[in-house]
Order: C-alpha cells, then structure tokens, then sequence
C-alpha cells in the first residue's frame, strides 16, 4: 500500500521548517512549464533507487507529478527494489500550487498524457483510413491491423494501469527540456505526417497491368469508369466505359444513382487524362463500397494498349 500526504501537510512541513524531498516525476518539459520550487526533476521511465539515496534530505522522500498517477507508480517501482518510506503526494503539481506552495513557471508544454491521446488518435485515425480507402487488400488489412493493435493497446493499460505509449513518448526529444516548447508543434506535426501516410498509401495506382485490365472487362469483372469532363468524353473515350466525371462525384452522387449506373460487386477501374483525376475519384467510389483500382494510364495510354474508342456522346 502506498503512503499519500495532501499538498496541505506537505505545505505546513514546509512552513514548519522541517527538511523535504520532494521529487517530481514527470518528463523534463512538462516539469519545465511549471513544478513546486524545491522539486528535484527525475522522469519515472529514469526513476533508480540510488536516485533516492542521492537525494534524501533525511526523512520520507515524496513524489509529485501532474495528478497523482505517476507518483503512485514510482512509489510502487522503489517499494517493489526494497526502499522504503516514500510517499505519494495527493493531486499532482496543480494541487500542490492551489495548497500555497511556491511553483515556478517556464515554457508551456503538452502534457504526457495529452501526448498519448495524440498519437493513439492518429495511428488509429490513420488506421482507419487505410482499412476504408487502401487501394488493396494487403493496405487495408494493415490499416485494421494498425487500428486494432492501438485499441487492444489501450484496453491493456486501462487493465494494468501501464502505458507503453506514454513510456516510449516521455523519451522523445521534445520531452526533454531544450527542447519542450516544441512539443506541441512536435506532436501536431506527427499527427499530420500519420494521416499523410495513410493518404499517401490509399492514392496510390493500381499494379493490375492493362492486359489484365483489357481481360476482366472482357470477361465481365470489371467495368471501366471515364472520369475526364463531358467535353473530354464527347472527344474520345474507350468504347463501353462509363462516363462519370469527378466533378459530378464531388457535388454528391445518391448511392440508388451510383449503383444503377455502374453496378456493385465487379472490379471499377478508373481512369482520366493522366491518371490524377481517377485516384481522386477512387476516394467517392471506395465510399460507396465499390473496388476501386484506379488506372495510372491515361485515355491515350488505353487506346494505344489496344482498347477500341469511340467519339460523341
């Protein structure tokens, strides 16, 4: 069982003029934004018992961190090495301020347990992205993978009360003091690299060579979907392709319209000029349930691949 105090008794021992050790153990730059001022700073992830012995003052050594969490742990985490007399102090750094402890203040910085909701948001978000709009089944098994492996994560440190997320964040760079103002710009721009990732993964070509394409058609698995504008169209399309442009699928297609014009359950290739506008479109059609594999090879390509064309409507 661990041993708590309130801030309020620790703030009398102070003013009593009793001897305290306290140590705070949180990341660097969270306790850079603001700790009690006699704190001494050792992340729980560092936490040694001779770190304990080096800095006892005589008396119980107590542990501060932001809410109580932490400080709990890393009680528990010397208790279980044999030391003994260490306590946890109730409420965290913010308790300790509004008890009438003197803090001192610095930079502002995310918190580690802002930090996980970042970045297990992102994977997850990520995830999910990749499971709806991979442009295969191997990406997509991936992105349920990433999604479910973060979930199952978090159910086992609400279990155990043990994040290895939070651990492996606290010894990242923008933890550490020099650099925790960045912190948020840090963990802002990691979740935007993960969402970029999973974009990048899902708009990518398809690899079916157009042989093979030209043989799904033929044999009635696949139908070709024609992208490019009505004037592009009327120009020159492949003969039994289907005209829906990607403006028409940006303003909003009714699914009852969608599946009678191109029908549920074959392969949809898209294509369009020069293979931009068919990964575009891909993102709709995927929406609406259809196997989207869209083509890099623009309407040229097709027609000198051998796929008859027609002109007009």
């Amino acid at each position: 069982m661990v041993a708590t105090v309130t801030p309020s008794m620790l703030a009398d021992l102070r003013r009593r003029g009793e001897k305290v050790t306290l140590i705070d153990v949180r990341t660097p730059a969270e306790y850079g934004e603001v700790h009690v001022d006699f704190a001494h700073n050792v992340p729980l992830d560092r936490l040694e018992p001779q770190d304990v012995s080096r800095l006892r003052n005589g008396g119980p050594v107590y542990f501060v961190c932001k809410s109580g969490g932490r400080s709990q742990k890393a009680c528990e985490k010397l208790l279980a090495a044999g030391v003994t007399d260490v306590v946890s102090v109730e409420g965290g750094t913010a308790a300790c301020e509004a008890a009438g402890l003197p803090v001192v203040r610095g930079r502002k910085a995310m918190s580690l347990e802002r930090q996980v909701r970042v970045a297990a948001g992102s994977l997850v978000a990520a995830g999910a992205a990749l499971a709806a709009f991979g442009p295969d089944a191997s990406w997509r098994a991936v992105g349920a993978g990433l999604a479910g492996f973060v979930g199952c994560g978090l159910v086992f440190a609400g279990i155990t009360d043990t994040c290895g997320m939070a651990m492996l964040l606290a010894r990242m760079p923008w933890n550490q003091r020099s650099s925790g103002a960045c912190c948020m710009r840090s963990l802002l721009l990691a979740a935007c690299v993960a969402a970029a990732l999973a974009g990048q993964a899902s708009a990518q070509h398809t690899k079916d060579s157009l042989d093979a394409v030209k043989q799904a058609v033929t044999e009635q698995k696949a139908v070709l979907v024609d992208v490019r504008e009505p004037d592009e169209w009327q120009q020159g399309h492949v003969v039994g392709a289907k005209p829906l442009p990607l403006s028409t699928l940006e303003r909003g297609v009714k699914p009852d319209e969608l599946a009678r014009a191109i029908p549920k359950g074959t392969i949809v290739y898209t294509y369009c000029l020069a293979g931009g506008r068919s990964v575009s479109s891909a993102r709709f059609l995927r929406a609406q349930g259809y196997d989207v594999r869209p083509l890099k090879q623009g309407y040229s390509e097709l027609v000198r691949a051998g796929f008859p064309s027609a002109t007009g409507k």
